[in-house]
């Protein structure tokens, strides 16, 4: 049995990709002879959907409130590690988990990264573990696309291994059985502003409703721009079929994508976005913004879904030919859950996870034990990182003896420099 411990963030309201990913990952595992565990640092208490549901079934997962800084949560995450070492370390997409691989990795335990979107974040973490300084070098990076796999093997990292292995959902028995008289209409997920553009989302479903007849929405999720939506349902939205309904539990969800003809994603950039990955799985037919990254590989325009070029008249167009063009919607939704039967099903993506810990494990060679250095040296803040990288304050002795080294260092190397003029 390989032992395998995970990192992860959690709240009471965490939505997303990466928190049903865990959720199904873990359990799925098991049935290859990997023995998982996850450590949460939670942002509010002990709680969390993640969190939640891997106790209930069995996980062992310690938990801590978020500490204040990057040093404190690092030990905290190593001093789990040395009560009980794992055979692979997984950071995920916990930055000071990645900290913590630095010490993890050099007693002989293979660590892990995870690319879970393409953006600014994302591509930090590839600057700072996967080409930045050689011992926080990963052992090997997972990325969750092809597009983000290529993005990764383009810069030729040394030493890193890069594998991709996409999101697994469940695929269920029942498809959707579509209503003769109508289409309807869902959004999944985060309700922000931020990548999922959920204001022009919501404007975009209300102006369907209105102009095309026999349509209805509804919007599954929870996040920071929540507010934002309820203003528009009750303006844009005043009268219509169309509403928001709140968060649904990973375990659920797909029993309400049962019930929906059509799932719409506008984002400016994704990863390989589950929510589309579950509705696809259930018959639901896909209607996306075209991006770089994720939906190309799920979405084969007039193929598996509809891919569109703007928020607005191609958005609508879109929903009005599902809705007159006889036979489309029937022949996308059947091609669709064909491609995840295909590539996406949950337990053959957690094969693909299970062999990369094997390859890992026999490969590394001698353990020792990990121990926890007395002064938690990081490298110095990325900017594309600083949202989950917060570091304690400098002691004024020890600011006033590192600007008295610097001025040294700096004056050693002006006299070289004049030496090499003069000479």
């Amino acid at each position: 049995m390989i032992k395998v411990t995970f990192c992860a963030h959690d709240a009471p309201e965490s939505v997303g990709g990466p928190v049903t990913w865990i959720q199904r990952l873990l359990p799925a595992l098991r049935d290859y002879g990997i023995e998982s565990r996850c450590l949460f640092l939670t942002y509010d208490g002990d709680s969390g959907p993640a969190l939640e549901a891997l106790r209930k079934q069995g996980f062992d997962c310690p938990a801590v409130a978020l500490p204040e800084y990057s040093e404190d949560r690092t030990r905290w995450i190593l001093a789990r590690l040395e009560e009980s070492p794992p055979d692979v370390f997984v950071a995920n997409l916990v930055v000071p988990a990645y900290f913590a691989a630095r010490w993890v990795k050099s007693v002989g335990i293979p660590t892990v990264g995870i690319l879970h979107s393409d953006d600014a974040f994302y591509r930090g973490l590839q600057r700072e573990f996967v080409f930045g300084r050689q011992e926080f070098r990963l052992s090997a990076l997972v990325c969750v696309s092809r597009a983000l796999e290529q993005q990764v093997v383009t810069g030729q990292p040394a030493g890193v291994i890069v594998r991709r292995i996409a999101y697994g959902v469940p695929v269920p028995t029942d498809r959707v059985a579509r209503r003769p008289s109508g289409l309807r209409m869902v959004y999944v997920g985060r309700l922000a502003e931020q990548q999922k553009r959920i204001s022009q989302v919501t404007r975009g479903l209300c102006r369907i409703v209105r102009e095309v007849p026999g349509t209805d929405a509804v919007l599954y999720g929870d996040g920071p721009d929540k507010r934002c939506v309820e203003e528009i349902l009750a303006t844009d939205g005043a009268g219509l079929p169309v509403r928001l309904a709140g968060r649904v539990d990973s375990s659920h969800i797909q029993e309400r994508l049962l019930n929906a003809d059509v799932i719409v994603l506008l984002s400016d950039y994704e990863g390989l976005p589950i929510a589309i990955l579950e509705a696809m799985a259930c018959g639901c037919v896909p209607v996306c913004l075209r991006t770089r990254s994720g939906i190309a590989e799920l979405i084969e325009d007039g193929v598996t879904g509809l891919l569109v070029d703007d928020r607005a008249d191609g958005l609508v167009d879109a929903l009005r030919r599902l809705q007159d063009e006889p036979g489309l919607w029937e022949r996308l939704s059947r091609a669709a859950r064909a491609r995840v039967e295909t590539s996406h099903a949950n337990q053959a993506c957690a094969q693909q996870w299970a062999e990369l810990m094997r390859e890992l494990y026999d490969d590394s060679g001698p353990r020792r034990r990990i121990t926890i250095p007395g002064r938690v040296q990081l490298p110095p803040v990325h900017p594309a990182l600083a949202c989950e990288d917060s570091r304690a304050p400098v002691p004024p002795r020890l600011s006033l003896r590192i600007a008295s080294k610097s001025r040294g260092l700096a004056g050693q190397v002006k006299r070289r420099l004049l030496g090499r003029v003069v000479h």
